[in-house]
């Protein structure tokens, strides 16, 4: 069962232009299982149609304090929501908020309600950084509140900036990340737990132009820390596309480059993870010697000279702390389950998760996946193709077995 599944969360659209983008977000909070309870403002009404949320939601939309069956609307739903999702929020939301203004059924409730709070700031870039917004925001986070976004693009009239709405999966994911951590053993198993997760392609530079890489996206390993959050795991993710990551409430970002970075920063952020899930691409080899200015085509082809890279994957085998479960990822195009199996063997690890990146729809840059997951006892279990986030959720269920016989891949118990 999901983080969301049965959860009753009230979702609040105030008057902004990017309340159209809450359709989605009630979407898919029903589609996780969610009971949707739609609060709009009379400013939310002129930009986006009751009618539009009444088919999607699990209730109809509520707008007023007087209007509505229930006597006293605002109590009921914030004394029964396990979560407030208010998306979009505009700067007055935030003051009202702040200051205890009770203008509204929204604000009613929000006042009412003991449940936790996501607030998804939305306005112009000169609104947002305004002094006094920026002083709600830090009052209201200072009381609890789970801030998702603003994120920085194209705003209404065409003006580029910060004050961005929150992309539509960040907030269900704050969600599913609050709500997982709350539901205990039903959701939440891996609720006290650390989990690191790799993610990306490592560059190599050759000169301040060009490097060497590969066509990893990264969208694996995010997944993968996506969902490790949504069960209540502290999440450590350690990526080269920081700009793609996660910003769900529970994952901390760390960004690197090369395979030197990664490696540092994995040895730093390992020693106490219950958890790691190496699912970047890190380069085997690197340059020798890197050109402090652009290689010009004038003098023909470049010898460049490559030299190993440390593999931070064996050097976490010989150095993992007891009862850590280590799980690595092999790309391949042949022989995946015997190059998969040497792999294990020869890292020292609990898992391997191997795909075969010729194989349609599935590996670099795809939204979906297909995998062989292998353990260290001979163990295997095939992932046909499936959503990249169905294959983390695989991949963390083997985690946690192996993680609850306290074992080494050896088969010594600890």
């Amino acid at each position: 069962m999901g983080s969301l599944a049965g959860r009753r969360i009230v979702l609040g659209v105030t008057g902004g232009v990017a309340a159209y983008k809450a359709v989605e977000v009630c979407r898919r909070l029903v589609d996780a299982g969610a009971h949707v309870a739609p609060v709009l403002t009379q400013g939310a009404l002129h930009f986006v149609g009751r009618a539009t949320f009444d088919a999607l939601a699990s209730e109809p939309v509520q707008t007023s304090l007087w209007d509505e069956p229930h006597p006293i609307p605002h109590t009921r739903l914030g004394q029964g929501a396990d979560l407030v999702v208010v998306c979009p929020a505009t700067a007055r939301l935030l003051s009202d908020y702040r200051t205890g203004r009770s203008g509204d059924l929204l604000t009613a409730t929000l006042l009412a309600t003991r449940a936790p709070v996501i607030v998804c700031p939305a306005m112009h870039t000169e609104m947002w950084e305004q002094p006094a917004v920026q002083d709600n925001v830090e009052v209201l986070a200072g009381r609890g509140v789970t801030m998702v976004g603003p994120g920085d693009g194209r705003l209404a009239g065409g003006d580029v900036g910060a004050g961005r709405l929150a992309d539509p999966t960040d907030v269900v994911e704050a969600a599913e990340r609050i709500l997982g951590a709350t539901r205990g053993t039903d959701g939440g198993d891996l609720a006290g737990m650390t989990v690191l997760v790799t993610a990306g392609g490592t560059r190599e530079p050759i000169c301040p132009v060009r490097f060497i890489g590969n066509r990893s996206s990264g969208k694996q390993g995010h997944a993968l820390a996506v969902e490790a959050a949504s069960r209540g795991a502290t999440v450590r993710c350690v990526t080269t596309w920081p700009d793609r990551a996660p910003t769900a409430p529970g994952i901390e970002v760390t960004a690197v480059d090369t395979a030197a970075e990664m490696a540092d920063a994995v040895v730093t952020r390992s020693t106490d993870a219950d958890i790691v899930l190496m699912a970047a691409a890190v380069a085997d080899f690197r340059p020798v010697d890197v050109a402090s200015e652009k290689i010009k085509k004038d003098g023909g082809p470049p010898e460049i000279l490559l030299e190993p890279t440390t593999d931070i994957l064996a050097e976490l085998g010989r150095t993992r702390t007891r009862g850590q479960v280590l799980v690595g990822f092999a790309a391949e195009t042949c022989d995946l389950r015997q190059n998969a199996a040497a792999k294990l063997t020869a890292k020292g690890i609990d898992l391997i998760v191997a795909n075969d990146v010729s194989t349609p729809e599935a590996g670099f840059d795809h939204d979906t996946n297909a995998v062989v997951i292998l353990d260290a006892e001979g163990g295997a279990l095939d992932v046909p193709l499936a959503d990249k986030r169905e294959v983390a959720r695989l991949v963390l269920d083997a985690a946690l077995t192996v993680h609850g016989t306290n074992r080494f891949p050896n088969g010594d118990s600890t």
